[in-house]
């Protein structure tokens, strides 16, 4: 049973924040705030939803992305995070699983996700 103030103190977090409809296997290019000093920049962060996970205030999604030398990068994301500026969903994947840890040993073509053709 949750306070009465913290669920309405959610409620607006939720409203307050656009988020498009995404599952994992889609690929999304994500703006996130960086701090670096006094300053503020938006840098972009484009891969493939491997996963999510939480309700509410409480969910996050994990993003992979091939960086340089081929080496994977995943990052987690709290769905309403103050940081993340910009979220857009460049293509949906054709997957069959919620979580898909499995791209995790595959390189090169083997870790593609075909895209899902809507009709």
């Amino acid at each position: 049973m949750k306070n009465r103030y913290i669920a309405s103190f959610e409620a607006a977090q939720i409203e307050s924040k656009e988020i498009p409809q995404f599952r994992a296997g889609d690929t999304v290019r994500l703006g996130v705030e960086i701090k670096e000093g006094e300053k503020k920049r938006v840098q972009l962060f484009e891969g493939i939803v491997i996963g999510r996970s939480g309700n509410g205030v409480d969910s996050t999604f994990t993003v992979r992305k091939i960086g340089a030398n081929s080496i994977g990068v995943e990052r987690i994301f709290p769905l309403y995070s103050e940081s993340l500026k910009s979220f857009e969903v460049i293509r949906r994947g054709r997957v069959r699983r919620a979580k898909l840890n499995f791209l995790r040993g595959l390189k090169g073509k083997a870790a593609r996700i075909k895209e899902l053709k809507r009709k």
